[in-house]
């Protein structure tokens, strides 16, 4: 898994341009960088050349649903470990389902209240990292047992 970056890396993936704004005027008060997708496709592309922490994605959208981008994420070593927070219009309990079963960490319900978008933003990032520090303490275990660390 890729270390963190210092400054957390947030890709906001929704086709409204209204709530992709909202989004980012509530994330504005955390200290991270902060990038948008319109569609799945663009999602996908700025995953493999910006690599974010974390991905709110919305999951009506054009040309690739989110469902399907969260699938694809999940299923390339190189992309498993960014946190995925679903964002949906959607409130029935076999979409929230679909969102599981396509590997979300988490998903949010419209309209989006600021408090708990913040909160659960807080969350995966705090636990990504813990992740991250997790796994470099495992790697340098392994590393002394080989002997390779001093």
């Amino acid at each position: 898994m890729p270390t963190p970056s210092a400054t957390p890396r947030i890709l906001i993936a929704e086709d409204d341009p209204l709530g992709a704004e909202l989004l980012e005027v509530y994330l504005s008060e955390m200290d991270c960088d902060l990038r948008t997708a319109s569609d799945g496709e663009q999602t996908l592309q700025l995953v493999a050349s910006w690599r974010p922490d974390l991905i709110l994605l919305d999951v009506m959208m054009p040309r690739i649903s989110g469902f399907e981008v969260c699938k694809r994420l999940r299923s390339d070593p190189a992309t498993r470990d960014i946190a995925i927070l679903m964002i949906t219009a959607l409130d029935q309990s076999s979409d929230m389902d679909r969102a599981v079963e396509a590997g979300t960490d988490d998903f949010i319900s419209k309209p989006i209240n600021k408090t708990d978008l913040l909160l659960r933003v807080g969350a995966l990032l705090r636990s990504r990292e813990k992740k991250s520090d997790l796994e470099r303490a495992l790697a340098y275990i392994e590393g002394v047992e080989r002997g390779k660390v001093p």
